[in-house]
């Protein structure tokens, strides 16, 4: 075989694996959307009460978050090859578990071993497109991988909402053992990257671990279950007590312990800082904006699960179409300009969003979700390049995890506002509303869906029961999108302040990523 034959063969051999990477870490995100749509079939399946329904999210979420910091470790001890490889196997075959489940308890059980597996996934592929790509080559393997992660949460409702009308709850699980089962032989044999270092495995921070997964796990815990209980009583305090009492373990093993499971010492480095900041609140936008705008469609416009997925394939058309530009755009101008560019976008679509009537649908979305999805690779891909270009080894894949636990964990408290928001808002804006409209409020008239001519500015006479039972359920409604709303423009104003702030992020010459 000649040099260059050999060169292509190890090109394409890399590209090859790379991109089994890419396909198994989307199917670790999808796996957290695509469930949702099922969610009511998977209730009466096992007769589950409908305040534990959301354990079969939040079981897979809590072993993700814990997973994804142990990543940097565990790819010392298993090489980054034997980690991947290992981790899609076991999602692969948790998979397998749930669709097999015959009642509660085992669902759950499979459900962490499928976060957990599917939430080590995530960050090695960002550090494989470090680790196996030379300095000048890195942004394409980003782009793709950053397409990826986008993409999956996007799509997971429309793929949901089908196999929802389609087949039965059980392929949501199925669907992942032909692409698990070929990934897994890819990776092990074309990824060639460090090689397993097993005698690490007794100086690993086991103490650090537990203390680690018990922060994380009762933070989840607190988010979830915090909405709910309007953040009172013992199933809020004692998670919250127990997070404290972990995270300042975790913190103090990680600062101290020779070999720590997470080197928070990277936090000291400005741009790293910086670049996690913006990577935590690219968390709240993108699994905020995918978790309203279906409960949007669903609650106030009553689409079916396939109908929201066909709305919200908008946004995964615009982040298909702009990464190629973005990655372009990358290597001739500041990240920083590109990341204010991102910031701006989303948050112009979250603003737009946070116009919406009880009225809106495809069209008045379409705007909102093109601004996001045009954002989305302009946000995730300068900060990332700050965040890892210099960093290598060891320290690399830290920072890989860490960037990737922040965006994790904006997700999970973005989502937590948005459920306080819909718990809390409602009745105050129905009060609102029915004062306004015994004023006499012809736009509060509008808001509701009355006819305005009825409404003169005058206060209004009684009205009978029949009268009330009719406009109850409008009033409920408009309450309902006003606190959409609100939630839409939180964001949107966390996103314009990101863009603003981008002055602060440390300048890199994009001439050294050519």
């Amino acid at each position: 075989m000649t040099p260059t034959h050999s060169a292509q063969r190890s090109s394409f051999s890399v590209w090859a694996g790379f991109l089994a990477m890419c396909l198994g870490m989307f199917m670790a995100i999808l796996d957290i959307q695509i469930v949702a749509s099922s969610l009511p079939e998977i209730q009466a399946a096992f007769d589950i009460p409908l305040d534990r329904l959301s354990w079969v999210q939040t079981a897979y979420l809590i072993a993700e978050v814990v997973a994804i910091p142990l990543t940097a470790r565990l790819t010392r001890l298993m090489s980054l090859r034997g980690l991947f490889a290992g981790a899609v196997a076991g999602f692969t075959l948790a998979s397998l578990g749930c669709a097999l489940s015959h009642d509660f308890a085992t669902l759950i059980a499979f459900r962490t071993l499928q976060g957990f597996c599917g939430g080590m996934v995530i960050p090695a592929v960002f550090t494989a497109g470090f680790l196996l790509y030379p300095e000048g080559q890195r942004i394409l393997p980003t782009t793709i991988a950053g397409v990826f992660a986008m993409l999956a949460p996007t799509l997971g409702p429309v793929v949901g909402g089908y196999i929802t009308e389609t087949y039965s709850w059980h392929w949501l699980f199925l669907i992942n053992l032909a692409p698990g089962a070929v990934v897994v032989p890819v990776v092990a044999i074309l990824i060639r990257v460090g090689r397993p270092d097993w005698r690490l495995l007794p100086y690993l921070d086991y103490l650090g671990v537990g203390l680690l997964a018990l922060a994380l796990g009762c933070l989840e815990i607190l988010l979830k279950e915090g909405p709910r209980h309007e953040w009172t009583g013992s199933i809020v305090f004692l998670p919250l007590a127990l997070f404290i009492l972990g995270a300042a373990g975790a913190i103090w093993r990680c600062l101290r312990h020779g070999e720590p499971i997470v080197d928070l010492r990277l936090l000291g480095e400005r741009s790293f800082a910086l670049s996690c900041l913006y990577s935590f609140v690219l968390g709240m936008g993108l699994y905020g904006s995918v978790y309203l705008l279906p409960l949007f469609l669903g609650l106030v416009r009553e689409h079916s699960p396939l109908e929201i997925g066909e709305i919200m394939i908008v946004c995964g058309a615009a982040q298909l179409a702009v990464a190629p530009l973005a990655a372009s755009a990358e290597r001739r101008f500041d990240p920083r300009l590109l990341a204010v560019i991102g910031y701006a976008l989303f948050a112009a679509g979250l603003l737009t969003n946070a116009t919406s009537t009880y009225e809106t649908d495809f069209w008045g979305l379409f705007w909102p979700q093109i601004l996001r999805g045009a954002g989305v690779m302009l946000c995730l891909l300068p900060t990332t390049t700050i965040a890892l270009a210099l960093h290598a080894g060891d320290t690399l894949a830290n920072a890989s995890a860490l960037f990737n636990l922040m965006r994790n964990l904006g997700g999970a408290i973005g989502i937590s506002l948005i459920d306080t928001i819909l718990e809390r808002r409602p009745a105050v804006h129905a009060a609102e509303l029915v004062a306004r409209l015994q004023a006499g409020d012809r736009a509060a008239a509008l808001l509701v869906g009355l006819p305005p001519d009825k409404f003169n500015g005058l206060p209004m006479a009684p009205v009978d029961e029949a009268t009330k039972e009719t406009i109850t359920p409008l009033v409920e409604r408009a309450a309902l999108v006003l606190s959409f709303n609100e939630a839409w423009l939180i964001f949107g104003i966390v996103f314009a302040l990101a863009a603003i702030a981008v002055a602060f992020m440390p300048k890199i010459d994009p001439r050294r990523l050519d």
